[in-house]
C-alpha cells in the first residue's frame, strides 16, 4: 500500500538464506518516506514476532556487534546497531537497526 502511495521504493533484493524451505532471508535496499536504507533484510516464511525476538535477542547479547547463531542447524550472523542520538532514556541502549549480514550455505 505504501508503494502505491509513493512512500516506499525498492531498489534491489536477493534471497540469500541457506534453507531449502522457509524461513528464508530477503536482503534489500529501499527508500522509505524519504530515508534511504542501504542494507535491510526480512525473514520470509516466519512470523514478525519471531523476527523481532531474534533481533532483540541479538541486540541484548551483542549490542552494536555481529551476533553469530545457528538457526535450524545453519549458521547465521545478525548485525545490530545502537541508537545513540537520543537525549531520553537515562543512558539506556535502544536498537537503531538490526539485519542479517551473512548466511553461510
Amino acid at each position: 500500500m505504501q508503494k502505491k502511495e509513493g512512500l516506499v521504493d525498492y531498489y534491489s533484493h536477493i534471497y540469500d538464506g541457506p534453507w531449502d524451505s522457509y524461513p528464508d532471508v530477503l536482503a534489500m535496499q529501499f527508500n522509505w518516506d524519504g530515508y534511504y536504507k542501504e542494507v535491510g533484510s526480512a525473514f520470509i516464511g516466519s512470523s514478525p514476532e519471531f523476527e523481532m525476538a531474534l533481533y532483540s535477542l541479538c541486540f541484548i547479547a551483542r549490542p552494536g556487534k555481529v551476533c553469530q547463531l545457528s538457526l535450524g542447524g545453519h549458521p547465521l550472523a545478525i548485525q545490530t546497531y545502537t541508537w545513540n542520538k537520543s537525549t531520553y532514556g537515562n543512558g539506556k541502549k535502544y536498537i537503531a537497526t538490526a539485519y542479517v549480514v551473512s548466511s553461510i550455505h
